[in-house]
This record gives C-alpha cells, sequence and structure tokens, in this order.
C-alpha cells in the first residue's frame, strides 16, 4: 500500500457487496437503517450494473449512482466504487461478438451470465477502460468513495480464452519473454521432441486440444501469459483511475482459496495500494478453519506483511457447489474473527442483502431471506459491535519465525499431465505441512522462493516441483548460513523451463540435502507402507542414498525396506532435512515438531489447549492475542499481566481469560510486561 493511498476509514472496515439496483428504490432508506444498526461502515457498489451506467455505446445515466452515493455519505457509511467491467452489457457483445471467449476445443462462449469476455480483446479493453474512466471523472471527488474496486475477482471464468486475438496476444508475450529469439523460444520449450520446431512466430498456437499429451513447458508458458494478460486489464484500470483520483487507492479481489489457481498473485499483489481477497468454504471440508487460518497468511504474505481486506465470504451457504451447507452456531463470527486474527483490517461479505432472483438467489447475505428476525441477521449485527471493539488492532502486523514456500509456477507445472503420480497435488501437499504447525499454535508466513529469509529460523518447501536457480540458490543458502530448510519430495526436480535436472533427484536441492535418488516409487491409491518408529507413509516413495545427510526414518516394508523415508544434513551452519514421502498426520506432525523445536521455533503461545486456535497480531504499543474455540469445549488461557479482552472490555482477572465454548476471545497484552 503506497504512502499517499490509505484508506480513509476509521477502525475496521465492515459491509459486503451493496447492489441496490436490484431493488425498488424504496428499499434503499431501510437499508440504510439496517447498516447502521449492523455497524456496516463501508460497502462496495456497482459491480455488476454497467448495463444500466451504459444503456448503449457511450450514453449514460448516472442518476441512480449518484442517489445511492449521496444516501450512503448521507448516513456516513464509505464507498468502494467498482468498475463494473466483469460483465458488460448485451449490447456490447452484439456490437463485438468477437470479444466472446472460445474454449480449447474451438467453441465460442455466448454472453448471459458474468466474464464472459476474452481478456486479450481489443474491444473489451477499450469499453472497458472507457466506463472506468468516466466513472472516475465522476466520483473522484465524490465524498463517499474512499477506495477503487478494480472489475471483480478477475480470472473467475474466463482465465483462459483459446481464439485467434488471443493466439496473437500470446505470441507477442512470448516475443518479449524470449527477447524476439525463436531458437530460445524452441529450446526452453524442448521442441525437439515429438517435431514440435517452430520456424515461424506464427505458427505458435495456445494449447488447444489435440489427440495427446501437451507440450508441459509450452502450457506452462500459456498459464503465465494468461495470468499477465489479466494483470495488464487490471492495471489499466488502475491507471485511469489513479489520474482521476491519484489520492484514491484501489484494490482488486483475490481468491486465494481451495478452488482457484489461475493467476500469480506474487506478480499482482505489488500493483494494488491495498490486498483483498475472497474466500468460501468447502462444504466437504470437516475442519475449515485451516484453510481460512492458511488463506490468511497467504493473503498477508502477499500484501508484504501489512494489513489486507477480506472482500467476501459468506455468512452461511453458498449457492455454488453440490451441496450448500448453512454455517452453524457461532461459526459466522469465529470465521470473521479467525480472518481478522490473520491480518484482515476489514470484513465484508456477499452481499448486503439476498436477492430475490437470479444466478446467487439462493446464497446467502447480511440481510437474508427471512429479514430481521433470524440467526444470521442477529449475528451480523453482533459482529459489527465486535469489530467495532477491535478498531485498537487496526494496522497492527503478524510476526513469524516460519516460511512456507509457496510459487503458483510451481504448482502449475506439478499438475501438469503425465507426472509421475496424479496424485500428488500442490495444494494439498502444502496444507498437510501447514496443519500440525496450525495445531501447535505457530506463526507461519508464506514466502516466494527468491524471497529475503533472513527473518526466519525455519523455512519449510512442501512441494517446490520447480524452481530456477537463483530461487533453489537462495534457499540453500539460508541453511548455508546456519537457517533450518525442510524440502518435500519431488522439489527442485525441474527448472523453470520445466526441463529436468540431469544427475539425480531432488535435482537443484541434492547437495543442501546430502541425499541423491535415482528412480521414484509413487504409492497407488489408498497404499501404505510402514516407517521406523510404528508409522506409516503414502503417496509416494523414492530410492534414496545418503550423500552425507542422516536417516531419521526408513521404510520397513515394500521394495524400499531400509530405504531412508526421512534425512538430516548438517549444510553450512545449518542444517537441510528431506522428506521423500508423506508420513500419516501424526508422524508428520512430530516430525516436523522435532524440525521447528530444533530450529528454535516457539508457537505464538506456549499453553494453549487442542481445539483453540492462537494466532497473534503485534502493534506499537501492545501485542493482541486471538483465541479462537473450534473445539466447543472452552478454555481458560494464561495471559500476559495488564491484559485485557477487548470484546468484554473486562481486565484479565488472576493472569488468564476464559474463551467461552465456540467462541473468541481477543486479548491486548502490553510489551514489556
Amino acid at each position: 500500500m503506497s504512502t499517499a493511498r490509505r484508506l480513509r476509514i476509521p477502525g475496521l472496515a465492515y459491509g459486503g457487496d451493496y447492489n441496490p439496483e436490484q431493488w425498488p428504490e424504496e428499499v434503499w432508506a431501510e437499508d440504510m437503517r439496517l447498516m447502521t444498526e449492523a455497524g456496516v461502515n463501508m460497502v462496495s457498489v456497482n459491480i455488476f450494473a454497467w448495463a444500466l451506467l451504459e444503456p448503449a455505446e457511450g450514453e449514460y445515466d448516472f442518476a441512480r449512482l449518484d442517489r445511492v452515493l449521496d444516501l450512503l455519505h448521507a448516513h456516513g457509511i464509505a464507498a468502494d466504487l467498482a468498475t463494473p467491467t466483469a460483465a458488460p452489457p448485451a449490447w456490447f457483445f452484439r456490437a463485438h461478438p468477437e470479444a466472446l471467449p472460445v474454449d480449447r476445443h474451438g467453441r465460442p462462449l455466448s454472453y448471459g451470465s458474468r466474464q464472459t469476455f476474452c481478456p486479450s480483446s481489443p474491444a473489451y479493453r477499450e469499453a472497458a477502460l472507457r466506463i472506468a474512466g468516466v466513472l472516475g471523472e465522476r466520483y473522484a471527488a465524490h465524498p463517499a468513495v474512499v477506495m477503487w474496486h478494480v472489475h471483480n475477482e478477475y480470472g473467475c471464468h474466463n482465465a483462459e480464452c483459446f481464439c485467434d486475438t488471443s493466439a496473437q496476444a500470446f505470441r507477442r508475450w512470448l516475443r518479449a519473454r524470449y527477447g524476439d529469439d525463436l531458437a530460445a523460444l524452441n529450446d526452453a520449450w524442448g521442441t525437439t521432441f515429438w517435431s514440435q520446431w517452430y520456424y515461424d512466430w506464427e505458427e505458435i498456437l495456445p494449447p488447444r486440444a489435440t489427440g495427446a499429451v501437451p507440450n508441459p513447458a509450452h502450457r506452462l508458458d500459456w498459464r503465465r501469459f494468461c495470468s499477465d494478460e489479466l494483470l495488464s486489464l487490471c492495471t489499466a484500470e488502475r491507471e485511469v483511475l489513479a489520474r482521476a483520483a491519484p489520492e484514491t487507492p484501489a484494490t482488486t479481489n483475490f481468491m486465494v482459496m481451495y478452488n482457484f489457481d489461475a493467476l500469480d498473485y506474487w506478480r499482482w499483489a505489488p500493483e494494488l495500494d491495498v490486498v483483498s481477497n475472497d474466500h468460501y468454504l468447502r462444504s466437504t471440508d470437516p475442519e475449515s478453519e485451516i484453510d481460512i487460518a492458511m488463506s490468511g497468511d497467504l493473503v498477508r504474505s502477499l500484501a508484504g506483511g501489512r494489513p489486507w481486506l477480506l472482500m467476501e465470504h459468506s455468512t452461511g451457504a453458498v449457492n455454488w457447489q453440490p451441496v450448500n451447507r448453512a454455517k452453524k452456531a457461532g461459526e459466522l463470527r469465529r470465521n470473521a474473527l479467525a480472518h481478522v486474527a490473520r491480518g484482515a483490517d476489514g470484513i465484508a461479505y456477499f452481499q448486503w442483502r439476498a436477492a430475490k432472483a437470479g444466478a446467487e438467489q439462493w446464497h446467502s447475505a447480511m440481510l437474508p431471506h427471512a429479514g430481521t428476525d433470524s440467526r444470521v441477521w442477529r449475528d451480523v449485527v453482533a459482529l459489527g459491535a465486535d469489530l467495532e471493539a477491535l478498531a485498537e488492532v487496526r494496522g497492527s502486523t503478524g510476526t513469524a519465525e516460519t516460511a512456507v514456500v509457496w510459487d503458483w509456477d510451481a504448482r502449475w507445472a506439478l499438475e501438469l499431465p503425465s507426472q509421475p503420480s496424479e496424485q500428488v497435488r500442490f495444494l494439498e501437499l502444502t496444507r498437510s505441512w501447514y496443519e500440525p504447525l496450525w495445531r501447535a499454535g505457530v506463526a507461519v508466513d508464506f514466502v516466494r522462493p527468491d524471497a529475503d529469509l533472513s527473518a526466519y529460523r525455519l523455512v519449510l518447501a512442501p512441494s517446490l516441483y520447480l524452481v530456477d536457480d537463483a530461487g533453489a540458490a537462495n534457499l540453500t543458502a539460508f541453511a548455508e548460513r546456519g537457517g533450518t530448510l525442510a524440502v518435500g519430495f519431488h522439489s527442485g526436480a525441474v527448472d523453470e523451463n520445466c526441463h529436468v535436472r540431469l544427475g539425480g533427484y531432488p535435482g537443484a536441492f541434492r547437495t543442501a540435502l546430502g541425499v541423491r535418488t535415482d528412480e521414484l516409487f509413487p504409492l497407488l491409491p489408498g497404499e501404505t507402507v510402514g516407517l521406523t518408529g510404528g508409522g506409516t507413509a503414502s503417496l509416494w516413495t523414492e530410492r534414496v542414498e545418503p550423500a552425507g545427510a542422516q536417516p531419521v526414518t526408513s521404510y520397513t516394508d515394500g521394495p524400499l525396506a531400509g530405504v531412508p523415508a526421512v534425512t538430516r544434513h548438517a549444510h553450512g551452519d545449518g542444517v537441510a532435512w528431506y522428506l521423500a514421502t508423506l508420513p500419516d498426520p501424526s508422524t508428520l506432525a512430530a516430525l516436523l515438531t522435532r524440525i521447528r523445536e530444533e530450529a528454535g521455533v516457539r508457537p505464538v503461545h506456549p499453553h494453549v489447549p487442542p481445539g483453540v486456535e492462537a494466532a497473534r497480531r503485534r502493534g506499537s504499543d501492545a501485542d493482541y492475542l486471538f483465541l479462537v474455540d473450534h473445539g466447543g469445549t472452552g478454555a481458560d488461557v494464561a495471559v500476559a499481566a495488564g491484559a485485557v479482552e477487548l470484546l468484554t472490555g473486562e481486565p484479565a482477572a488472576h493472569g488468564s481469560v476464559t474463551v467461552p465454548p465456540g467462541g473468541v476471545a481477543v486479548v491486548r497484552e502490553p510489551h514489556g510486561t
């Protein structure tokens, strides 16, 4: 966030998507009254209103939006004003049918929903920048507008388009990436394989449907291009708005959640004044609180350790999963405050008022179909009071001694076809390592492979299949300088072009880890092997030969009986661990506990009972300890002298605070106590 562009609202932001255009104007007065009752202080407006603002090309009707913004300002509610470019109107597609996206099978898609445009379409870009510019000029000085909301959920439905216009844009991107050197591209893509050599840039197409497995380097560059192409749209809109209102911050809502991987947010985050995220629970996840924490830690890391905004989540059920469950009693509050615990300086929902028509009519909202006589509404009002009580938390940051390596290139490359095992998935593997840290209350940052690691004692790389030379050197140098590095199987295997690093696995990390693998033995679904010490392993094994490393755990059966499964190697002034398999959860937890304790990494609180999540934010004068009871039994937790529980305003009596069953406590602990 730039110094000149900070969000100008006091305390923590609270609100949601507000879509008054869906309702008769007489409903708006009730909206204002109820928003005030709930403690709402900021709403996102205009996200899907393009068709109403511009009924014909170049013809505008701002009367409705004028009245909405004036009404919000009169009631002390700030506006996060969106450019409505996620849903172009029907007239645009009638005039520009070439702007519709095409799937990899060559089938054009139709308009009639949202985000059905080709990201490379010149006509779309021109229309989007035009409406953004008109909005910016009209509302730059409006007192309600405190932030620009650029587009909405870039790439959610149209991350890829395979049309001829996209092919031309892809070729331009490739020429820039490879310095207009076609020989360099052929080398990077390994096109001597399967007679794929290119003699002219015009021969290169997007990775459309073919009869066999696509070239992995081709497919990887395509994923990079698609992320960059959408980013170019975002930055173009942001620049138009910045010219109109130089001091107003801009954001767009990321989707750091379990089911979205289309964009490289390490490249996106520096382009925003405020990093925002949308996060929704997976109904089939029995411990979705872990996903909330992992997402929050990653978003805070994308924001450079600074606070961020939760732009969307749900009060209850969503509408787009096979089965959409409501949240249990207390879950709305726990979810929201868990995001605050991980650095969110604002909590917002989709949406303010539940829709009575349209594709999302069964999506929950702050004001449900049942109205104010509902548990959801009572919970929404109570949460507003909680966030007001936590106003002083705003601006405080997280502190972590442990970093987990996260890289979108590595994720994309790992999940391309023709891997040794399609069961190996980046997100699931990373979460399996993150989960025991979360249970132990260990603070975690996420980092790029080339990040500055000087602030950390422990760096974990659960899944880094692809890594370039600079990233690999950075991680191994961390161990050489005295840090503790732990690397998961199938990491370091290929370079940035998906070329296998020859000479044995794990490729880039062989020397630092002190091991060499000559053959991989992935396991079948459901298959396990025993480990010395009584545990089991699944998913993956490999024939590891120590080359200086000491075996810690070995296989007790199967074709690799007696072969090391986990090793430890002194490297420079530090230590490098290799996990050549996936131990069962309790064995993995014990192993990671040993690794982090040897590294000197402590939990954020030394004595938190099982079932209670602990996270800490650090302010200028005090720490804020968040305690969230997911187990439903409650707990008494020791806290520092002079501590105050902020949600009740009560001093912590007798040096402890009580976390109610299924509840939350937030404790201010003054520095120096």
